[in-house]
């Protein structure tokens, strides 16, 4: 999943973009208002965590900009204002749920988790294939109740992957959700991650096929199945 922060407390900011990323969450960090108000409509974000008191351009104004430009991820704001009335103001923008400073990283991340249970219409949390069970909430893949070590970029990939099993994933779609600002992504990377999977997987009853010119497409295995599709 890739969040976009825009947040102007250094220290916040930097605090809930380490928890995000130690989910195996992509992040992408802003401190102003004016800059969000672009960036948040170039890039195709899952969810964005928004503070109302932005320099340059409030929360609330980038919210309604998002929204009267089409935008429809989750977002959740960050306030320090407990008044109903701006509470009601933000739901009535557009936005998805709110949190109040202060906060504890835990709920944030939990409401982060039902935003996006929310937005792809699901209530269960967890996927399974062939042998694997992935856990939403705990960030886990699992093989016969034993956990399969994955580093956070391997794990969000196959989140992506086992979200859309038996379908295919394109590869810029891919590079899209696993890169950040800081850390390019590129169809290079995405093949060289594929592989180590496919290694990892190759005995745990799922394989993940390549379609030539699209994409990957995770499925229970069959005997004498090809990891490789023609056009």
């Amino acid at each position: 999943m890739r969040i976009l922060l825009v947040e102007d407390d250094p220290a916040l900011s930097l605090g809930v973009a380490r928890g995000l990323e130690r989910e195996g969450w992509q992040v992408d960090v802003l401190s102003d208002g004016e800059r969000a108000m672009g960036e948040g409509l170039l890039v195709q974000y899952d969810l964005c965590i928004l503070d109302l008191g932005l320099p340059r351009r409030d929360g609330m104004e980038v919210l309604r900009h998002w929204r009267s430009r089409g935008a429809r991820m989750p977002v959740l704001l960050l306030t320090a204002r407990d008044e109903l009335n701006d509470r009601v103001r933000g739901l009535d923008a557009g936005a998805d749920d709110y949190l109040v400073k202060p906060f504890d990283l835990p709920e944030l991340l939990a409401r982060i988790r039902a935003l996006k249970r929310r937005s792809e219409g699901r209530i269960d949390e967890t996927l399974v294939l062939g042998g694997l069970t992935l856990d939403l909430t705990h960030k886990e893949l699992l093989h016969a109740g034993e956990r399969v070590a994955l580093s956070p970029r391997e794990l969000a990939l196959t989140e992506m992957l086992m979200q859309k099993a038996g379908r295919v994933v394109a590869k810029d779609a891919i590079v899209a959700k696993l890169s950040t600002w800081e850390s390019d992504f590129s169809g290079n990377s995405v093949e060289v991650y594929v592989h180590r999977l496919r290694k990892r997987f190759g005995e745990l009853g799922v394989v993940i096929r390549t379609v030539r010119g699209f994409g990957y497409v995770m499925e229970a295995s069959d005997v004498g199945a090809s990891a490789d599709l023609s056009e």
